[in-house]
């Protein structure tokens, strides 16, 4: 097979490789949506979207009308977002307002690209084989460009609420930058820990020292608290939702937006959760390795054990923000100013310190 053959498999691969994760995300995406709904639901005593399902035609059979226990309301609220008016305000800065809510979005998207979800595989025998890695973009950086990517997103939020020219939107335009400053700082130290405790910035170097120390959640208890009650911040959700508290601010910087547009904040939102859920699962949690399992499986059946490993911890990580979100009450902004400030900051800037004397002393 001739060079040219190897490197057109190799990037069909890879085009396959994107194409899945990114797809799967997009899928979960709508069901989660579905499963937040149920789970408030049952929390607040409600049946809760039990009525969407099959339309009753003829053509199909006994299943005409069945319900699906609602599982299509997910696609009606598209549906309905598609036919809505794209409303856009006199007096808004038309550029900027169409171009927020691809800045919430994008960002998030990149910021999935270098998070692991397996280990590999590979393909082919003798020199024509190739290793396809279960990670759409390594770096040498990985943590780094995480957290500089999916920082950007806040400043779509803030662009989404000043372009407007609501004050209520300007208003949750105005939370999401201060609330941004006050826990990314915490944030970043606690992974700056989980860093030098493994000693590099590849993510999936860092899952492969946990398999040898120890997950994170065990050796770095203080940094995964930590880093959990930034997560909430970070993907703007309760108690921590006040850039678009609807009490206070209606519906905060996308009080302006509809159809589409409304949906891409909406998209962005969930994407967020499964990326910093993703983040907690390859830092914490051991990735896409379990006891017993190895992590670098030497078969490509054997291979999706990974991805399989690290889809359930992940999920359970999501069951985890919608519970938190119907069970919390919202915090006041200043309580979350007075907690990113003067708790998580000093605890995780203690942590890390403790961390960094606890290595020079492990090291003599």
């Amino acid at each position: 097979m001739v060079l040219a053959d190897i490197s057109a498999l190799e990037v069909l691969a890879n085009t396959l490789k994107v194409l899945v994760a990114f797809g799967a995300i997009m899928a979960l995406i709508p069901q989660l949506i579905w499963i937040e709904r149920k789970v408030a639901a049952w929390i607040q005593h409600r049946a809760g979207p039990n009525k969407v399902g099959l339309p009753r035609w003829k053509i199909l059979g006994p299943l005409a009308g069945f319900h699906m226990w609602g599982l299509l309301q997910p696609l009606a609220d598209v549906v309905k977002l598609l036919f809505k008016e794209d409303f856009v305000p006199r007096r808004a800065d038309k550029v900027l307002f169409f171009l927020a809510p691809a800045l919430v979005f994008v960002p998030i998207a990149l910021a999935f690209a270098v998070i692991p979800f397996g280990w590999g595989s590979w393909f082919g025998q003798g020199e024509d084989a190739f290793f396809v890695k279960y990670q759409i973009f390594d770096i040498s950086a990985g943590v780094l460009f995480a957290f500089a990517v999916s920082s950007v997103a806040v400043h779509g939020l803030t662009l989404a609420g000043w372009s407007s020219y609501n004050k209520y939107s300007q208003m949750g335009a105005v939370r999401a930058s201060a609330q941004l400053i006050s826990y990314e700082a915490a944030m970043f130290m606690a992974v700056l820990a989980v860093v030098m405790q493994a000693g590099t910035l590849k993510l999936d170097e860092i899952v492969l020292a946990q398999t040898q120390h120890g997950w994170g959640i065990l050796t770095q208890p203080v940094a995964f608290v930590v880093f959990l009650v930034c997560a909430f911040a970070e993907t703007n959700r309760a108690p921590f939702d006040f850039p678009e508290a609807e009490p206070e601010l209606i519906a905060g910087y996308h009080l302006e937006y509809g159809s589409m547009k409304f949906g891409l904040f909406f998209l962005g939102e969930y994407f967020g959760m499964v990326v910093q859920c993703s983040l907690l699962t390859t830092l914490f949690l051991g990735g896409w390795t379990l006891p017993g399992i190895p992590a670098k499986p030497d078969s490509f059946w054997m291979s999706l054990t990974g991805p399989i490993i690290f889809s359930a911890k992940v999920f359970l990580l999501l069951l985890l923000f919608i519970q938190v979100r119907w069970t919390l009450p919202r915090f006041r902004f200043d309580q979350l100013m007075s907690l990113g400030w003067k708790r998580l900051i000093p605890i995780a800037l203690a942590n890390l310190v403790f961390t960094a004397l606890l290595g020079v002393a492990l090291a003599r």
